[in-house]
């Protein structure tokens, strides 16, 4: 199979290569861009590990050819904290309220509330649950990640 030539900025920075038609986004993150905070998990969109925003939106990598996002923006897990490395108020916040143990999809939440708070930064509980319903977690519970998103909601408010 014949490649094809991409190029698209990833956490800010412009990104070119070749890929074959049949690569997802997702393997092209981890695989030609070494960007492994995007987890591959089902790889049929169903449990949210994948996530990242394209052109601000939350999508599942997995779902998505390479190809689909040539000339568009990708961010990923590793693009949500401060330019200096400080964490983002979501990241912090999931820290703090234990919105994690395993981590493994702790990088789709944390893109997937960076939408949600983007879009609407007073959630109520209700569409905090909404918002996420999306992402799968098996270790935590829930109540964690969403007391993470209220704390985080507060401090993005000021």
């Amino acid at each position: 199979m014949h490649e094809l030539p991409v190029q698209l900025s990833i956490n800010g920075r412009d990104h070119a290569g070749t890929v074959e038609p049949r690569v997802t986004l997702a393997d092209f993150l981890r695989e030609n861009c070494g960007l492994t905070g995007t987890h591959l998990g089902c790889e049929h969109g169903a449990c949210g590990a994948c996530t990242v925003l394209l052109d601000g939106q939350a999508v599942r990598s997995c779902l998505i050819f390479a190809v689909q996002v040539d000339g568009r923006e990708v961010t990923t897990v590793e693009g949500i904290a401060s330019a200096d490395g400080d964490l983002s108020p979501i990241q912090a916040a999931m820290r703090e309220c234990h919105g994690l143990q395993c981590g493994f999809c702790t990088p789709g939440f944390i893109t997937s509330i960076t939408a949600l708070l983007r879009d609407n930064p007073t959630p109520s509980e209700e569409q905090i649950r909404e918002g996420l319903s999306g992402n799968f977690c098996r270790c935590t519970g829930y109540q964690g990640i969403v007391n993470a998103v209220h704390l985080a909601a507060e401090r993005m408010q000021g």
